[in-house]
């Protein structure tokens, strides 16, 4: 009997991770659907915020990007620095107001539900933190699940809103599904407001 090897217990976490989308993309599944989002946006650069082992990244520079990874899981950074050695991979807390990137970018995205797995109470933090990242004009783009009592995209709204982050676009997957108040997942698309024109 064939056995999974991303459930393995003694293999590292970044390793399981990875398998899990290894075994997704050989039974056909579109495992980048995240990138292919991100890169409609037609942006320059991008900061894969919780980037885990890179697989969002990995496929943005495949497709032209510039690309940023930051992550606060130093095996996960390790997976993915061995996979893609050529880009920036940088550790540390996505709702630490000290964390400095020393650059703004056409787009930050957090796929993987990253904004359901960060501290509880520091959602705000994280959303202004990577709003700052943003040049005027650029987008943060999050996924996450929608479970009852759990973080929702009217939160979200007020948070970003509060960031100086407006709503432009929001679906249910991220190649475009339609959302309501049925679904159970949320791709929500807030961008920064451009600076008023001078003279």
């Amino acid at each position: 009997m064939a056995t999974n090897r991303w459930m393995e217990r003694d293999a590292p976490k970044g390793a399981l991770y990875d398998q899990r989308f290894e075994d997704l993309a050989a039974s056909g599944a579109d495992v980048h659907g995240e990138a292919a989002l991100v890169h409609s946006y037609d942006p320059v650069s991008v900061l894969d915020a919780g980037c885990g082992t890179g697989r969002v990244a990995i496929e943005l520079d495949r497709r032209g990007h510039h690309v940023v990874g930051v992550d606060s899981d130093p095996g996960m950074l390790e997976v993915a620095r061995r996979k893609a050695p050529q880009l920036s991979w940088m550790e540390g807390d996505l709702a630490d107001e000290q964390l400095a990137l020393g650059r703004q970018f056409d787009v930050v995205v957090m796929a993987g539900n990253v904004l359901i797995f960060t501290s509880p109470g520091t959602e705000e933090k994280v959303v202004s933190n990577m709003a700052g990242h943003l040049i005027a004009g650029g987008r943060l783009i999050a996924g996450y699940s929608l479970r009852p009592g759990g973080f929702s995209v009217t939160t979200h709204d007020e948070l970003a809103a509060r960031a100086g982050l407006i709503l432009e676009d929001r679906w249910s997957t991220w190649d475009r599904g339609p959302f309501d108040q049925e679904s159970t997942y949320a791709v929500s698309v807030h961008q920064r407001a451009r600076e008023p024109a001078i003279g």
